[in-house]
């Protein structure tokens, strides 16, 4: 499909919120927008594990289901101005938390990566046993790598899924691990650290065979993690193994539902590779916008509590119906 380079959403950003960093921070940190009344369900795995869920059902018809970014939640304030945005757009919503990201610690030594699939496809079951009828998702940051690794890996969609967004998504891994641990993203880096880090303390001491909690204390970056934690954790030989392995580029080329990729140009946690001109000119299925601001899952819209992602995600469900 042809690449939209002229994206909308650069006559829709202003002054200060050109720059990526401030764009960044202020739709992490500063922005707040309130969580619509879901209902919360627990879903139990085919490992013994569980997801927690909380959806809304205003339209059987339709619905999103919404992926948050690494260490995130369902509850953070770019997943809950999609969802109200959508809900008052007639579409129903589940919102899922990764595995330990609800609150509640998870069962296994597992935590979650960008290519959780089976994770999101008992989401999508979930939704389904709901009596939806149309399905469309939408993924954050590690959230849209979980779902261009679906769409390209799981061996049976269902019909129901119709298509899907993914916003400011690593198309490699390894670029976006490599860019947070240069210059001012170290900050990000840190803060995202913090929050594993302390995951990793109560699974060592669920299964302290197979965590070593002397080792943890090490940790200063991702590389430390990654090797050490998240590879062998997950079954992967290394760092370098898992990150090829969980990038949404080994996926793109067998997607066959209509996909939107977001990325903006300006995103610091982007880099070579997570643009991917040439799987969006070769394929029929993949939509790549690249508007020039935006930031890390920021896209601020002046005037507005809402951001660009969710009114683009509406715009282009809605295209292709």
């Amino acid at each position: 499909m042809p690449i939209i380079a002229q994206s909308k959403y650069n006559e829709l950003v202003s002054g200060f919120y050109k720059n990526p960093h401030i764009a960044t921070i202020y739709a992490g940190k500063f922005k707040r927008f309130k969580a619509p009344d879901y209902k919360r369900e627990k879903i139990e795995l085919y490992d013994g594990d569980f997801l927690t869920v909380d959806y809304k059902i205003t339209n059987p018809n339709k619905a999103i289901i919404l992926c948050h970014g690494l260490e995130g939640n369902s509850q953070r304030t770019y997943i809950n101005s999609c969802s109200d945005y959508f809900l008052k757009n007639n579409y129903s919503v589940f919102a899922w938390n990764n595995r330990t990201c609800s609150g509640e610690m998870n069962r296994l030594p597992q935590l979650y990566h960008h290519a959780s699939i089976e994770d999101l496809d008992a989401v999508v079951q979930f939704a389904l046993s709901k009596e939806i009828k149309e399905l469309y998702l939408i993924g954050f940051s590690m959230g849209g790598a979980q779902i261009l690794n679906y769409l390209g890996r799981e061996p049976q969609l269902n019909d129901a899924i119709k298509a899907a967004v993914s916003v400011s998504v690593p198309i490699e891994i390894q670029v976006s691990a490599d860019a947070l641990h240069k210059g001012f993203n170290q900050v990000y880096m840190k803060n995202f650290l913090i929050g594993l880090n302390k995951k990793l303390q109560l699974k060592a001491k669920q299964f302290p065979e197979l965590i070593d909690l002397h080792q943890l204390k090490k940790v200063k970056n991702f590389k430390d993690l990654d090797d050490n934690f998240t590879a062998p954790l997950h079954g992967f030989k290394d760092r370098f193994d898992y990150y090829y392995k969980v990038s949404p580029a080994r996926s793109l080329d067998a997607i066959t539902k209509p996909v939107l990729i977001l990325n903006a140009l300006n995103d610091t946690f982007l880099g070579e590779g997570c643009f991917p001109v040439d799987a969006a000119t070769k394929s029929s299925n993949i939509f790549l916008e690249t508007p020039v601001y935006g930031g890390h899952c920021a896209f601020i819209v002046k005037e507005s509590n809402y951001s660009f992602a969710e009114m683009r995600a509406f715009d282009f469900f809605e295209s292709i119906k």
